[in-house]
């Protein structure tokens, strides 16, 4: 009896430690509809593309174990090196599925976070990587119209509630100012213009225009619009067809040749000095990638196309913003650089 007694004993010691570690445990439903069990505290996370990193380095800077994607060299600028020099760890989406899930396994996150806009088969994806790799998975949505609830729901995932309605509520208060601005403003016939050689364009109700599609008249209606950052390629002759009343122009594209080219100075944008320079820091603020920056792009767009509707400061509002997104003071002299070949002109 006495023995039998002992083995109950020592076997309901042994599980203890099982009992404890399920008590520690909680099932989080993510925005694919998948329940995933997962830590109570979360103190490491990877991210599977560039569009998480961006969301999470917002919200929880410190708890990255690793990167999908080295910063630019530009962000070296604004953001403590000690936030970002983090190994690489490779990217699941976002262009390049680079990722080396034995380095993944081996930076021990607790948890891996997609963010941005579901793809159709995102639950099958997410739920074939946790049962390859044995960590938990999780996909967040993320829209330019609601990024609120995406910081919200970082936030309840995280267990960090105060920083997740902190980042909501500046989500929503940048896109209900810039949509009314952009609802009461009378639209510009616009082109947005990618490509080193200039000749290619980010057409309407494409992955990436949004934010020019609600800021603006954008003129480049394509049967087949492309959901690269490159666009549709496009030749002269359309753009000149097109004949925009303003251009936006990527970094590296065609910005300092409009000022000389004969070609451009017969668009109308050009000859009436209505073009303007994306800034880039330290990321392209209209979005490539198209994360959470958008919203520094849709303010400053409204301050470029609309000045008398903008009654805002925009060295305010891009020093709030790098203080939320980046953990980063810009000083006048940055803003001033950024904007150089866009707001700046203005005031030439």
């Amino acid at each position: 009896m006495m023995n039998k007694w002992c083995a109950a004993v020592l076997a309901l010691l042994l599980a203890l430690p099982v009992l404890a570690c399920a008590q520690d445990t909680r099932v989080f439903v993510d925005d694919a509809g998948r329940e995933v069990v997962l830590e109570e505290s979360i103190e490491r996370i990877a991210v599977t593309g560039p569009l998480g990193q961006i969301a999470v380095f917002a919200i929880a800077p410190d708890d990255l174990v690793g990167l999908c994607s080295e910063w630019d060299a530009v962000a070296q600028a604004y953001i403590d090196t000690a936030k970002y020099d983090l190994p690489v760890i490779g990217q699941i989406y976002g262009g390049k599925g680079n990722v080396n899930l034995e380095e993944l396994m081996a930076a021990d996150p607790q948890v891996i976070i997609d963010v941005g806009e579901p793809k159709s088969d995102i639950a099958e994806d997410l739920d074939a990587l946790q049962e390859q790799t044995g960590l938990p998975f999780v996909h967040i949505s993320a829209y330019i119209d609601s990024l609120d609830k995406t910081y919200l729901r970082l936030g309840e995932l995280l267990g960090m509630p105060e920083e997740g309605r902190l980042l909501s509520d500046y989500c929503a208060d940048v896109y209900a100012r810039v949509k009314a601005l952009s609802d009461r403003a009378q639209k510009k016939r616009l082109l947005y213009i990618v490509g080193l050689e200039g000749l290619g364009v980010i057409a309407r109700n494409s992955y990436h225009s949004a934010v020019i599609d609600m800021l603006s008249d954008n003129i480049a209606a394509l049967e087949a619009p492309s959901s690269r950052g490159t666009g549709n390629e496009v030749d002269m002759e359309q753009i000149l067809s097109w004949n925009p009343d303003v251009i936006l122009f990527s970094e590296s594209s065609a910005f300092a040749d409009a000022q000389e080219d004969p070609l451009w100075q017969a668009v109308t944008a050009v000859a009436e000095d209505a073009y303007y320079e994306v800034p880039v820091g330290p990321y392209n603020w209209m979005g490539f990638p198209p994360g959470m920056q958008r919203l520094l792009g849709m303010l400053w767009m409204g301050k470029v196309l609309y000045p008398d509707e903008a009654d805002y400061d925009m060295y305010e509002e891009a020093a709030r913003h790098f203080e939320l997104f980046y953990h980063s003071k810009l000083t006048r002299e940055q803003y001033d650089a950024l904007v150089k070949n866009s707001i700046g002109r203005q005031s030439e």
